[in-house]
């Protein structure tokens, strides 16, 4: 039977966010170490299935994909200390691919997500180039069937106004140009989260971003 997130899972996290707190935390210690443990149960299997079609993720440790639940709140205003969600990285900023998926479990708001994510300046330009000179290829992928059922485009967040220094304004992919991030979006309920065949499901709308991952890490393998 494939691992499933448990619904004591989503009720903890919800709690949390009623109850962001030290003391509450400290009371219910217990119930987050069992939803932590469903979790990475969850992302082992999720990880198997993904290195079906994408055999470098297989070599990811599950426990070390997923986020600290504790916020950092040195440089914010908001000094909850705990984050409400618990999300995990498969493969973005692992050894020479820049690309990779990402879980994120927040009941209510959860999804599934892949690309590039707010890349450092250098890895973003190498990319703009990427797009830029091959972009008949990149729009073919976007277009892909598969693709399209499972996500409507590029997120478009932190866009530039402006095309970036160093590319033409009237360049084809100008609009690709601006943007900071690479990233698809996938929305996901509780109950798809939930659902028996939660991983395999999530395992195929991953498989969907395989191309892309491939394109945007390709100039640094």
């Amino acid at each position: 039977m494939n691992p499933k997130i448990e619904n004591s899972t989503l009720k903890f996290l919800k709690d949390l966010a009623k109850n962001n707190n030290r003391d509450w935390f400290t009371e219910n210690k217990e119930k987050y170490v069992a939803a932590n443990e469903n979790i990475v149960n969850f992302v082992e299997d999720l990880i198997e299935k993904i290195a079906e079609f994408d055999e470098e993720i297989g070599k990811l440790a599950a426990k070390k994909s997923l986020f600290r639940i504790y916020r950092d709140t040195r440089f914010s205003k908001d000094k909850t200390p705990y984050k409400t969600n618990i999300g995990a990285s498969l493969g973005m900023g692992k050894g020479n691919r820049v690309s990779g998926y990402y879980l994120h479990i927040e009941p209510g708001k959860s999804f599934l997500a892949g690309g590039v994510y707010q890349p450092e300046s250098s890895v973003l330009k190498q990319i703009r180039k990427e797009i830029s000179m091959n972009g008949k290829d990149f729009l073919k992928i976007l277009e892909q069937d598969d693709f399209r059922h499972h996500f409507r485009g590029l997120s478009v967040e932190n866009k530039l106004q402006k095309v970036p220094q160093g590319f033409e304004k009237d360049d084809a992919m100008a609009e690709y140009l601006k943007l900071k991030s690479f990233v698809v979006i996938h929305p996901i309920s509780d109950l798809d989260l939930t659902d028996e065949n939660a991983t395999e499901n999530f395992a195929k709308i991953y498989k969907s971003i395989k191309p892309l991952n491939d394109f945007l890490s390709a100039p640094f393998l």
